[in-house]
């Protein structure tokens, strides 16, 4: 199957029909905007159903098998938003903090679209190794502390114990880590057990969900005047260029082509649920104009619509 077949296949999926819907809404001024209390439950059901799955898996491998992929992902989380740093410094001249609170976005792991790689792969008939869900949830943590430690020098008296206390226990972290030790003690029988609701509906689930965050995507795409032609180019270059590095990690690290191709896609990531709660308690002073367009208007539905085929034609270039 060709690049473009796959990225026809991808555009034509329910889920990015779904999020095409949301922004089609948004700039018609409908209210389909669904209540902050439903969005809530719906984010809520999404972390803890792929911490279930993912801590089911995590209980079927062994330490070996799962050290190469682990290592892959530690790497990924402090080298990522070092050089994104590095990048919006030099290249972008931000601010010290403006570039450690985009970093800290693109060094984290975006849940949602983690999730819309793994249906990808799943669709197309490919197998992925169920544990990737452990490592995303190890992913979400390192890039934000990284990005936060880069920032220390511009301000003083910056409170290391709040900052780490939020992202350990911020409600997305605990919702995601604490499935996945439900999942682990309970295993793949107990999870069984609760598949009519965590395993069925998912897919409809995120449909919905998706919906509602192309409302909010478009929502932020008058901001991207605020944003700058450089961050324009970075929020569309830095997937490309991190998903092509998880790619290669993920084929270096052991794992299947459809494994590859989602963990690829866990590195093109840009955080926009976790990152911007410990963004705003960490680095208040930085302007979420930039942070937040960047991430949730710009990388989040370039990956969905055409960034996870083209992770897919990288992972069958190498593994090739």
């Amino acid at each position: 199957m060709d690049a473009f077949e796959l990225l026809r296949l991808n555009l034509s999926s329910p889920m990015v029909l779904g999020f095409a819907l949301g922004i089609v809404a948004a700039l018609l001024k409908s209210d389909l905007r669904l209540p902050d209390a439903v969005h809530s439950a719906l984010g809520t059901y999404l972390l803890l159903a792929i911490g279930l799955k993912g801590g089911a898996e995590l209980a079927k491998v062994s330490p070996a098998e799962i050290a190469l992929p682990a290592l892959a992902t530690l790497a990924a989380g402090i080298c990522v938003p070092i050089a994104c740093y590095a990048a919006l410094r030099r290249f972008g001249r931000f601010s010290i903090v403006d570039a450690a609170a985009v970093a800290a976005h693109y060094g984290s792991v975006s849940i949602v679209t983690f999730t819309a790689a793994s249906v990808f792969v799943e669709a197309r008939g490919l197998a992925s190794e169920g544990y990737l869900a452990a490592l995303a949830a190890f992913l979400e943590v390192p890039g934000i502390l990284v990005a936060i430690a880069l920032a220390r020098s511009a301000r003083a008296g910056s409170s290391w114990s709040s900052s780490l206390h939020e992202v350990l226990t911020g409600k997305s972290n605990l919702l995601l880590l604490g499935g996945v030790v439900i999942g682990y003690l309970a295993g793949a029988h107990g999870v069984e057990s609760v598949a009519p609701l965590f395993v069925a509906p998912f897919r409809g689930v995120l449909t919905l969900f998706l919906i509602d965050m192309g409302f909010l995507a478009a929502s932020r795409l008058r901001d991207l005047r605020a944003v700058g032609p450089f961050l324009l180019g970075f929020a569309l270059v830095a997937p490309l260029v991190n998903g092509f590095l998880g790619a290669a990690l993920g084929s270096a690290a052991g794992l299947s082509p459809g494994g590859a191709t989602v963990f690829a896609t866990m590195l093109a990531r840009a955080s926009y649920i976790a990152a911007p709660v410990a963004v705003r308690l960490a680095l208040p002073e930085a302007n979420p104009a930039l942070y937040l367009t960047s991430s949730l208007g710009l990388t989040f539905p370039f990956n969905l619509a055409v960034g996870i085929p083209l992770y897919h034609e990288f992972v069958c270039w190498i593994q090739a």
